[in-house]
């Protein structure tokens, strides 16, 4: 099967510079098949697997085809489920970012109708949605089917399977007849047949055949976990089987650079291999990799087709591929010359699917494998450990330090805690050998709930909330998950909020002075006293000057924090707090996501009123301010430094 880059396929500079964005290199094979066909016009049957990439296969030409300067529906998709909606259209959405003036809506069941009653009435160009709430809106003449000039029914066998047929075929039956209809399945059973023949006109099929391939005697075993924790699990199972040369292949340039750059964070020797590396720096880093200068290389598909080295111990398929052969194609770069090799794969949601075409194309059962434990790492790293110091001590080729131990015992040491001492001393000059922080648990990833027809709440108003029934499954933050400043108020000292700690310590007591002042009922006309000077000193001396609240106050100068900062940690200001909703969860999930770090680099949460301070690991600092300062909370962009 020949491979096209989306540069050969006669894109527009927009798309392309979208997929580049993306950091896409070529195309799937589904894509190089149908886009062309697409973009010529004719209708066309297409067949391929669940997670081939054929979204972005309609998805492409639909958007060329667009004219931004009529306001009206032009592109309707069709799809079985609200969740497969919302995820075509982020595809969309995406895919669209340079063409100005493209817009596409989602519509389906248990959003609110006024948000897509305004967006049909902006003229929204591309329409993605769920057969029922797509009749609805015909019925209400809210969706006019006059403009349409390309319709596109994604998983048809699926949208037949939930009962949908009558409804496709309404909908089929109201768009013009000169449109360009578009079928994409995983299958072609009879009913699909008939449709295919009823509603289409000369339609090209594109199926993506497979040919028989022998996948070499590799051990192949997948874990399912979440995409936030694939770094973490990455880094255990290569402590706990000690892998000292490895292949990581990912789908997009982005994922390459930003593995790399947390590998070697975290003391791995791991370099990157892509397409916008030009061909000495590939030289180079081949070079480096055959002479196990490199523990890790990390790669994408297009970049890692010579790779041909024999000493490989491990390939990891951090991101599935598209293609059953490239899964092929990648694993057989472990396994060579007579070794032993091993695939692991990281499966995350949907791909599931994929993991099951994969094992029908190759005729074999792929294992699935359990997460090891934090106490399993921990002591796989022990008994390397004591194997290099094992085979040290049977080889005998160490410089004696009698007269040093001995001097150590004289002084009154034992034998165990002088061994002890040392081992600690090399453990923590060793990077590799020194204990890294591993999560108690990698959380496994929850099965989601059959499809059913609930309200969503995603999208709904104030009022809405309001109204909605207290049957909700999804259970309430736990707060005391996360170390939060308990406060109370306390009006007399006019700040703002206080901790339990210091509203019940005592107060200072006053400076004696040489009489008493009278006491007296201030009028109602005076101004009321200040806060005590001693007061205002201890707070200047505790947290610094006070925190102007003024309409005149600079944004830049960040409020000073009040609680002592741990030594091994760093507190760090971010200009979100109460009045964006922000929760504790927020913050910590913020961290996790956009950095990949284990939970333990987060320490307590102080959330203001219109700020927050958050203790995280000193030595990982950097890397999330770097990375939330890329961030938006309800369309604000993040501001992090240090407090």
């Amino acid at each position: 099967m020949s491979t096209k880059l989306f540069s050969e396929l006669g894109l527009s500079p927009e798309i392309l510079k979208a997929i580049e964005k993306l950091g896409f290199e070529q195309a799937a094979p589904i894509q190089a098949e149908a886009i062309p066909v697409l973009l010529s016009g004719r209708d066309v049957v297409g067949q391929s697997q669940t997670g081939s990439g054929k979204t972005a296969a309609f998805a492409i030409p639909a958007i060329e085809k667009v004219d931004p300067q009529l306001r009206a529906v032009q592109v309707l998709i069709l799809c079985p489920t609200r969740e497969l909606a919302i995820q075509v259209s982020e595809e969309v959405h995406k895919l669209a970012l340079f063409k100005r003036g493209i817009s596409a809506l989602p519509v389906y069941g248990g959003q609110s109708y006024e948000r897509q009653f305004y967006g049909l009435k902006q003229g929204a160009h591309i329409v993605i949605g769920t057969p029922g709430r797509v009749m609805d809106h015909m019925r209400r003449g809210t969706l006019r089917m006059e403009t349409i000039k390309m319709v596109i029914l994604d998983e048809v066998d699926v949208m037949l399977n939930m009962g949908f047929r009558d409804d496709i075929e309404v909908i089929l039956q109201a768009v013009p007849k000169e449109r360009q209809t578009v079928f994409f399945s995983a299958t072609i059973p009879r009913p699909i047949q008939g449709l295919i023949e009823k509603y289409s006109r000369d339609p090209q099929s594109v199926k993506i055949e497979q040919k028989a391939m022998t996948v070499p005697t590799v051990e192949q075993v997948y874990y399912e976990v979440d995409r936030r924790f694939k770094i973490e699990l990455l880094t255990r199972l290569i402590d706990i089987h000690d892998y000292k040369l490895g292949i990581v292949f990912c789908n997009t340039k982005r994922m390459v650079d930003d593995l790399v750059d947390h590998l070697n964070a975290q003391g791995y020797s791991a370099d990157r291999l892509h397409g916008d590396m030009t061909q000495g720096m590939r030289d180079r880093v081949m070079t480096k990799f055959r002479k196990s200068g490199l523990e890790f290389l990390v790669a994408t598909d297009v970049a890692a087709r010579g790779i041909d080295v024999d000493d490989v111990q491990v390939v990891f398929n951090y991101d599935l591929p598209y293609d059953p052969e490239d899964y092929v194609h990648r694993i057989g770069r472990t396994g060579r010359a007579g070794r032993s090799g091993r695939a692991i794969s990281f499966v995350a949601g949907r791909e599931m699917f994929q993991i099951n075409t994969i094992e029908r194309f190759t005729k074999m059962k792929i294992q699935r494998g359990k997460a090891p434990t934090a106490g399993e790492v921990e002591e796989a790293r022990a008994n390397v450990f004591i194997e290099k110091l094992r085979a040290t001590l049977q080889s005998g080729e160490f410089k004696r330090q009698d007269h040093l131990v001995e001097r150590l015992l004289e002084e009154g040491f034992n034998s165990t805690d002088i061994a002890s001492a040392l081992i600690h001393l090399l453990q923590s000059a060793d990077g590799a050998a020194a204990p890294k922080p591993v999560r108690e648990e990698i959380p496994q990833r929850q099965e989601r709930p059959p499809y059913r027809e609930e309200r969503s709440y995603r999208d709904e108003g104030p009022r809405d909330r309001d109204r909605r029934p207290r049957t909700d499954e999804r259970p309430p933050p736990r707060r005391e998950a996360y170390p939060i400043r308990d406060r109370v108020d306390n009006a007399s000292t006019r700040k703002p909020w206080v901790t339990k700690a210091e509203a019940a310590a005592p107060r200072p007591a006053a400076a004696p002075s040489a009489a008493p002042a009278p006491i007296s009922k201030p009028r109602a006309t005076e101004a009321k006293p200040s806060a005590p000077a001693a007061r205002r000193e201890a707070e200047e001396t505790s947290s610094g000057p006070a925190e102007r609240r003024g309409p005149f106050a600079s944004p830049s100068s960040a409020p000073k924090a009040s609680r002592r900062t741990p030594d091994d940690k760093t507190r760090l200001y971010i200009n979100v707090g109460e009045e964006m909703g922000v929760k504790p969860g927020d913050v910590v999930g913020a961290i996790l996501g956009e950095t990949g770090l284990p939970n333990k680099v987060v320490g307590s949460v102080d959330i203001r009123e219109r700020h927050l301070f958050v203790d995280v690991d000193a030595e990982h600092a950097n890397v999330i301010i770097s990375k939330l300062n890329r961030a938006r909370f309800k369309g604000l962009k993040l501001k992090v430094k240090v407090a």
